[in-house]
């Protein structure tokens, strides 16, 4: 992952992705700056946002993911660490984004084990598509990974919006896991 990093440098910044947040007044999505907070050299990074990547990397990181901790016959991650990523260590408690009634109530479908969210039992909507035990997390500007073991497959939806609705139920993601499911499903 050469192209991640919590501090950019100026050529880094010349490629940054423009972000954007819905206008409240007009209802328009306008380009808004990084988060100021977010890269200065003299700040340690934060736990809670400010890593930037590229597609690419992502896309690599998630295929270590999906294949164990390994990624092109090298191991970065031992299977101990992968364990706690993919158990739940909140044991039955509800979690997960889903502890309303505007988003189903979800919440006991989830576990929370070590950086990521575990999937313990499907239910309508974005996680329909996944299998137990898919586990993931989303980004503060929308981005969303998810890793299917059962059936191979790492759901990656790159976003760059300030304040997107509970992306963790957006719309947007239902109809990208399912769109991709589809299209899986065809192969």
């Amino acid at each position: 992952m050469t192209q991640t990093t919590f501090y950019l440098t100026g050529q880094e910044r010349s490629h940054l992705a423009t972000a954007y947040a819905k206008n409240k007044e007009t209802g328009l999505l306008e380009p808004i700056p990084p988060r100021p907070e977010f890269g200065p050299l003299d700040r340690p990074p934060q736990g809670n946002g400010g890593l930037y990547s590229t597609a690419t990397d992502y896309a690599r990181f998630c295929q270590m993911l999906l294949s164990g901790g390994r990624f092109q016959g090298h191991r970065y991650l031992s299977r101990a660490a992968m364990k706690y990523l993919t158990t739940p260590q909140t044991g039955d408690l509800p979690t997960g984004f889903f502890q309303n009634d505007t988003f189903g109530q979800h919440g006991a479908n989830y576990g929370w084990g070590i950086a990521t969210c575990i999937l313990r039992k499907p239910h309508e909507g974005v996680a329909a598509m996944l299998s137990p035990g898919s586990f993931g997390h989303g980004g503060a500007w929308g981005t969303q990974a998810w890793i299917d073991p059962v059936k191979g497959v790492a759901y990656v939806l790159m976003v760059q919006r300030s304040n997107f609705p509970n992306s963790d139920a957006s719309d947007v993601r239902c109809d990208f896991q399912q769109a991709a499911a589809n299209a899986l499903a065809k192969r």
